[in-house]
């Protein structure tokens, strides 16, 4: 074999114009297989964003936090079943001796021990185990569909706006800008009660799917302007490179340049943003809950915990500590994967 041949099977491939991760000497010898012959390791976007990530012990600790929270958020049925109990019974009013004369738990540090392992509620006395699951489940449900919705029309509306850009851009430009302009907080806690007294009667109880489908539909409406904005500055720039002025010289439809051109170079802002919105939604749904708006009790819910336990804290401060470290533990392991997503997937970005 020839020097010369030699040299071309031992030349790495050039990444595509798409790859939108930077490949570096570093990376290309950490992602490679021991035994591999040098030239032919992997250098995939995807693979070289791993390779960071698992050598940022931050992430990966706080990868595995967030996927036990969405474990047992997923299976709180099951875990409240081996367990033997569940949020809805009321055990300090069916035993008296659960429950002082006053109504907070007989036993101290909340009524833990065995049976009640973080307690049972004042007055009521429930199972403070088995609402914190479900509360995790039902809170995690809301901001994970409001994430995904968020992420969708996102999309979908920054990359239209600035591919075909002329009026389309402006209109919907003009719609960010209203929508980026708006308290938002203050217009869920106005419209949100004014919004179910329309699609319910005033004598008649508010189903908890409605309650819940109408907080994911506006914090959707709401939430999906900052992501378009980015996109939209994002594509404006694309659309004049190279490899997209070269589809369209060769006929490609504008749903081939965005799909095959335009949305392989977006992926990155697409998943940080997503990491970061989670996290919001968890805090914002459970801050309306905890001002009454949203999620009540019975319904188990991060903030309707929260919301109760602040009636109570001065004499049960163990009802507090449970919902609210969690809580915290949960949005800091997010935000924390959140930044090291970012730094796997975009390596020139410092911390």
């Amino acid at each position: 074999m020839t020097h010369k041949a030699r040299s071309i099977m031992t030349t790495p491939a050039s990444p595509s114009p798409a790859a939108a991760l930077e490949v570096t000497d570093e990376d290309s010898a950490a992602s490679a297989k021991p035994g591999t012959p040098k030239g032919t390791e992997s250098r995939s976007p995807g693979r070289l964003a791993w390779t960071r990530f698992k050598r940022d012990r931050t992430g990966v600790i706080s990868g595995f936090v967030v996927i036990f929270f969405f474990v047992i958020g997923i299976f709180a049925p099951l875990i409240a079943k081996v367990y033997g109990k569940d949020p809805y019974t009321t055990y300090g009013q069916n035993d008296p001796t659960l429950l002082n004369d006053f109504g907070f738990p007989a036993k101290p540090n909340g009524g833990i021990g065995g049976d009640f392992w973080f307690g049972i509620d004042p007055q009521l006395g429930r199972d403070v185990f088995t609402f914190l699951l479900y509360g995790i489940r039902n809170s995690l449900l809301i901001a994970t569909a409001t994430t995904l919705l968020v992420a969708f029309f996102g999309v979908v509306i920054g990359i239209t706006a600035g591919y075909l850009g002329g009026r389309t851009d402006y209109f919907v430009g003009r719609i960010i800008d209203i929508l980026l302009a708006f308290p938002q907080m203050l217009f869920f806690i106005g419209f949100f009660p004014v919004l179910l007294t329309i699609l319910v009667a005033p004598d008649e109880a508010t189903p908890v799917w409605l309650t819940v489908t109408s907080l994911i539909l506006i914090m959707t409406v709401f939430g999906w302007a900052p992501i378009a904005r980015l996109l939209r500055g994002e594509v404006l720039a694309l659309r004049e490179r190279e490899f997209v002025e070269a589809s369209k010289v060769t006929g490609a439809s504008p749903a081939r340049i965005i799909f095959k051109e335009l949305l392989p170079n977006l992926w990155t802002p697409i998943l940080i943003q997503a990491t970061l919105a989670l996290p919001m939604y968890v805090t914002t749904e459970a801050g309306l809950a905890f001002v009454g708006v949203g999620l009540s009790d019975p319904t188990p819910d991060w903030g309707v915990m929260v919301q109760n336990a602040s009636k109570y804290y001065q004499d049960d401060i163990t009802y507090m500590l449970f919902p609210g470290l969690s809580m915290v533990i949960f949005v800091i392991a997010f935000n924390l994967l959140g930044d090291s997503v970012r730094d796997a997937l975009d390596p020139k970005a410092g911390r």
